[in-house]
């Protein structure tokens, strides 16, 4: 029997997994998706998370993939206004995060197990029996859900997602090239009506990841992303005609979530991550909130494997991370408030997030 079995191969269940494996526990990490996906998604990390990445033997290789001393170029109605230092934190987009994750867990033996849905949890007093959709069963002693804000996971397991959603989508993103755009900058246009798009280059690739306003049509709804979509909403704010879009891998939608979980301990299964918490993107700390819970559920799940701890031990990750989940979503709504006032303010951006 698999001591762990992990649902999703994102940041935070690749992390949890080599985690593990570098103990010497047994685990098996299983993923919806067909393959790995190439989307730069999430694209910093912080201090925090690469003490983690130090322990788990892949910090020096993240470092050397991201991007360090990247700058804020600010423009307001088309014009260039202010150039800002972005901080200390590692740009690097979150498909490159993860490629180094699963070969550091390839050279520990564990391969991630794609095409694999869990549609069931049952739990005994000895393990959990996780159901997939092709109507196999996993059998493990643990279950760590960290299949994101969609979770399988914490929904079978009857546990509440509290908080609100809001009812209209806000953001588009996506990635594009923009050939003849300086790679330097992380561009940023706001203009006076409130709108603004936002270009920031993926290291080691042409990639930019663009952030911007919703497209409306004539009622004012918002329109499906779309690279002539991208296209428009660059002309109107950024105003540069000789930048075409191009060759978009990666279109999507945002609308502001603010969600935690009741619980994140339902018996001998965790949650972890955006399964746990969602939140305002401000601030960049989602990707790191989730690598940080997977450290602390990786200790956590170890000790009790171990015999080193009694079964107690395991409600102490809840107890560690619930209130740090509760903290997260006050600090990133007060950090988006503070985001979305700044942009109207010729010369701020981003960074307005980062206070």
């Amino acid at each position: 029997m698999t001591d762990v079995l992990i649902v999703g191969s994102g940041p935070t269940g690749l992390t949890l997994a080599c985690d593990l494996a570098l103990r010497g526990v047994a685990v098996r990490i299983l993923e919806r998706r067909s393959g790995p996906h190439r989307e730069s998604r999430g694209k910093g990390l912080d201090r925090g998370s690469l003490e983690v990445f130090a322990r788990l033997g892949t910090a020096e290789r993240i470092s050397a993939t991201g991007t360090r001393g990247l700058v804020l170029r600010k423009y307001f109605d088309g014009a260039p206004v202010k150039d800002t230092p972005a901080g200390d934190g590692l740009v690097i987009g979150q498909w490159q995060v993860e490629e180094v994750l699963r070969e550091r867990l390839a050279g520990l033996g564990v391969a991630v197990e794609y095409g694999l849905q869990v549609v069931g949890i049952d739990q005994d007093e000895t393990g959990v029996t996780a159901r997939l959709a092709d109507g196999r069963s996993v059998r493990a002693r643990y279950a760590a859900g960290c299949d994101g804000g969609h979770s399988t996971v914490r929904k079978v397991l009857g546990i509440p997602f509290e908080g609100h959603t809001a009812e209209t989508e806000v953001m588009t993103l996506g990635d594009v090239k923009a050939p003849g755009l300086g790679r330097g900058y992380w561009h940023q246009w706001f203009t006076s009506d409130g709108g603004g798009i936002l270009l920031c280059p993926i290291p080691g690739t042409e990639i930019f990841q663009l952030q911007a306003s919703r497209e409306l049509d004539e009622r004012g709804e918002p329109l499906p992303p779309s690279l002539e979509g991208f296209q428009r909403l660059f002309d109107r704010h950024a105003r540069m005609p000789g930048i075409r879009l191009a060759e978009p891998t990666w279109l999507s939608a945002w609308r502001l979530n603010v969600r935690m979980a009741a619980r994140i301990h339902e018996g001998r299964a965790f949650l972890a991550g955006d399964a746990a918490h969602v939140h305002p993107i401000a601030g960049g700390l989602g990707m790191n909130t989730g690598i940080r819970d997977a450290a602390a559920l990786g200790r956590t799940l170890a000790a009790a494997l171990s015999g080193s701890a009694g079964e107690d031990v395991l409600d102490g990750y809840e107890a560690e991370r619930l209130p740090v989940a509760a903290e997260l979503l006050a600090d990133t709504s007060r950090r988006m408030e503070r985001v979305l006032a700044a942009v109207r303010e010729p010369g701020t951006g981003t960074e307005a997030g980062l206070e």
